[in-house]
């Protein structure tokens, strides 16, 4: 069994790029799960279906839940109370971790927290698995939370201080991107778009709708 845990961003660009029908593509060759947690759901569909700016894209994302495209952690026999009463716990460390001009700058919130939580769940039950988030503070966080104690300091014009003991839970998760999946979905032929640089419009069309990516990577990614 394989497991993606899907934060709100990666949805969310899927959604708005009208890349739903390749996301239902690529589950069909997955071998395993797509997974939201409840604060993900909540984010996605529970709120922005409310707000009619928002309310188609949230009703495309429902019928994927209702379809069993992706599914809740219930799937897997993991209790979401647990997942809640952790969420608090990672959320407190992790926005406890740099502090500028006196304060705890927040780094993520419940939705992300809780993809955190359920990775670490799945890891403990021997579940392979890894986290879709777009946006770059978790990634960083996880992967070189030195590298973001810079990046805090050049965007808010101030020292950083940090608490590097709590670096240690964050340690140990796998992700991708938006731009990861589509360039699989690319290169498996579920893109339907066959004429010009498709590759290319699909990288530059998820970087413009929030995936943290730059032009360099980009050209990365077409060289493969």
């Amino acid at each position: 069994m394989k497991v993606i845990i899907f934060d709100a961003s990666t949805l969310i660009t899927f959604a708005m790029n009208g890349l739903l029908p390749e996301f239902k593509e690529l589950k069909k060759i997955f071998n395993g799960k797509f997974i939201i947690t409840k604060d993900v759901k909540r984010e996605i569909i529970d709120r922005p279906i409310t707000i009619k700016r928002f309310e188609l894209e949230a009703l495309k994302l429902k019928q994927l839940l209702d379809e069993k495209i992706i599914e809740m952690p219930s799937c897997l026999g993991i209790n979401e109370d647990e997942i809640s009463k952790k969420t608090k716990e990672i959320l407190n460390l992790a926005n406890n971790i740099f502090i500028g001009k006196g304060k705890n700058i927040e780094l993520i919130q419940l939705g992300e927290a809780s993809c955190l939580v359920l990775s670490r769940l799945l890891n403990e039950k021997k579940i392979e698995n890894v986290i879709a988030v777009d946006e770059r503070t978790t990634r960083m966080l996880g992967e070189k939370p030195e590298n973001l104690e810079r990046l805090l300091r050049k965007k808010l014009h101030t020292n950083i201080t940090l608490k590097k003991e709590n670096f240690y839970f964050f340690k140990g998760f796998k992700f991708i991107r938006s731009s990861e999946l589509v360039y699989v979905a690319y290169k498996k032929g579920l893109v339907k778009l066959k004429n010009g640089p498709v590759l290319d419009a699909l990288l530059w069309a998820v970087k413009f709708k929030g995936c943290a990516i730059s032009g360099d990577e980009i050209n990365e990614i077409k060289r493969l």
